[in-house]
């Protein structure tokens, strides 16, 4: 497969992704603002159902990064400072991904304890990880 290909299929992946894990605490802001168990029960399914969808999309973008980085080559991937720290922020990503799943745990046994503020924050933060993923991986700066 050419590596334009597996490039193309990782960015989309990456992209379904995200839009996944930046709605996921946004479903979170609503669940916790919200009073009634009916409505909360609801919001159970639907951030369960997210998760659940979003996470092959996950692994798929990882596999696709390997194997573009497999074909570049290790002289490359020695030679490329920019993917190390890259690779630093998509790691947190992936502890982030799996972080959101503790959170839909809690949720889902009725023990949230943090503010519709909190899942705000956690919501709107990484979008500043990902504009440094995309600064990057397209300008390569050093």
């Amino acid at each position: 497969m050419s590596i334009l290909w597996l490039k193309a299929f990782h960015v989309f992946f990456m992209i379904a992704w995200m839009a996944g894990i930046f709605y996921l605490p946004r479903l979170f802001v609503y669940h916790a603002e919200s009073q009634h168990q009916e409505t909360k029960d609801q919001f159970k399914i639907m951030e369960r159902r997210l998760w659940f969808f979003v996470t092959p999309f996950a692994l798929l973008t990882l596999i696709l990064g390997i194997l573009i980085m497999y074909q570049y080559g290790l002289a490359w991937f020695k030679a490329s400072a920019w993917l190390h720290a890259k690779l630093a922020i998509v790691a947190l990503f992936y502890v982030y991904h799996f972080y959101l799943y503790s959170l839909l745990k809690m949720f889902a046994a009725d023990k949230n304890t943090k503010s519709p503020r909190f899942y705000r924050m956690i919501n709107e933060l990484p979008v500043l990880a990902l504009l440094a993923i995309v600064i990057l991986a397209i300008l390569k700066p050093f």
